[in-house]
């Protein structure tokens, strides 16, 4: 019987983001990769890891959910984003195993394909190009400008891109909610008007925003025909989206800090969303993630990744959005291509906006540990905003 043999966590830093790799190697040499999310708060991870590894090293690794559900519950009390980030890693291995102990890739182990590509979505900040043109423009658009935000939108469309998503403006100083609120429906406005209905308008309201000031966001969108309104308030109280939801008739998108099933069952039962945002790297992996899956299927609820993270992320939602018959665009920040080549082997490409089929056994992602032990991680913190009178908001 094959047994587990060693768990590392190994922090790496790349460009734009720190990642948290979780290496689990059987005592038959295999390496099963896995990623896990709360990237800011990778010590926390690592002593979680540490901890999980005093059982999990001698254990079967094909017996996935069992040792699922031991990490979930063994601690007596159930897993929260932390735990929940480590259990997402080591999950995810632990199917990178499974598939290269079959030979086959892990959407095969999910039931099959059921497309032939997954398309993508990236925020504007993330489109090609690093030319002092393209940062000015950035800059624009994070301070309001509905020129730039039409410009950005006019270039996504002739790169082919479906998806265009932004963001209540930032940077300019406090976060004054209504003012935020009032440029960014100036950018969608001056997008709608430049490209018309050639392409999917997204926003990402990131948490920031009241109730009130949600509900009213979505009044004054509402004939911009946006495809979906993402994070509108904030997450620690899921009975809100009750309330928004008898306000607009815009579709609503949330869960991409949610940790488990029970966080999502409400609002997928009752109808408050409809967009489930898991974040396979935080919300319990793949097993965890396939089950909300099920769960919103029943409800004519469509999945839509969260994915701010390095290429084993993409991987492992890319398996889930291959198998899923309800699977919405992905999510892509990095192109898991180029980010950290010498540290990440991909045997799936971003084509375009398409991310393809991999074939490879596993997850489809080899990781050369030696070379990212070149890349230590930068502890940094988020961005931490505040309102005008100083109180604290959510970036």
């Amino acid at each position: 019987m094959v047994k587990i043999a060693d768990i590392e966590s190994l922090p790496v830093q790349a460009p734009g983001r720190t990642l948290v790799i979780i290496l689990v190697t059987t005592d038959t040499g295999l390496v099963g990769v896995g990623e896990a999310g709360l990237q800011r708060r990778p010590m926390g991870i690592a002593g979680v890891v540490d901890h999980l590894k005093r059982w999990l090293v001698g254990e079967d690794p094909l017996r996935i959910e069992y040792l699922w559900q031991r990490m979930f519950r063994g601690g007596f009390y159930p897993a929260d984003r932390l735990v929940g980030s480590a259990i997402s890693a080591i999950d995810i291995a632990l199917w990178d195993i499974l598939g290269q102990t079959l030979g086959v890739p892990v959407y095969q182990l999910l039931g099959g394909r059921v497309r032939d590509f997954v398309e993508c979505f990236l925020n504007t900040d993330y489109l090609p190009g690093d030319s002092s043109a393209d940062k000015d423009m950035s800059r624009l658009i994070s301070v309001g400008s509905p020129e730039a935000a039409a410009q950005r939108a006019e270039r996504a469309l002739a790169a082919g891109h479906r998806f265009f998503r932004l963001s209540p403006p930032t940077a300019d100083g406090p976060f004054d909610a209504r003012a935020a609120v009032r440029s960014l429906l100036s950018q969608l406005r001056a997008v709608r008007a430049a490209v018309g209905n050639r392409i999917e308008l997204m926003v990402d309201l990131h948490t920031r925003l009241n109730p009130a000031e949600a509900a009213w966001f979505c009044a004054e969108a509402e004939p911009l025909g946006l495809y979906v309104v993402e994070d509108p308030i904030r997450s620690e109280y899921p009975d809100g989206y009750r309330w928004l939801r008898q306000q607009t008739r815009l579709p609503l998108a949330a869960g991409e800090q949610w940790a488990n099933k029970w966080e999502f069952q409400k609002p997928i039962e009752q109808g408050w969303i409809n967009f489930a945002r898991v974040d396979v790297c935080i919300a319990g992996g793949i097993s965890e993630a396939r089950k909300i899956a099920a769960m919103a299927e029943t409800h004519l609820i469509q999945m839509l990744f969260h994915n701010p993270l390095g290429p084993i992320c993409t991987a492992a939602s890319l398996h889930l959005d291959l198998s899923l018959d309800n699977a919405g665009p992905q999510e892509v920040l990095f192109n898991p291509n180029a980010m950290l080549p010498d540290v990440f082997e991909c045997a799936f490409q971003l084509d375009g906006t398409r991310l393809t089929v991999p074939d490879a056994p596993g997850i489809g992602v080899r990781v050369n540990r030696e070379a990212a032990l070149k890349h230590p991680a930068i502890y940094s913190e988020p961005p931490h905003f505040q309102r005008p009178d100083g109180s604290y908001t959510n970036y």
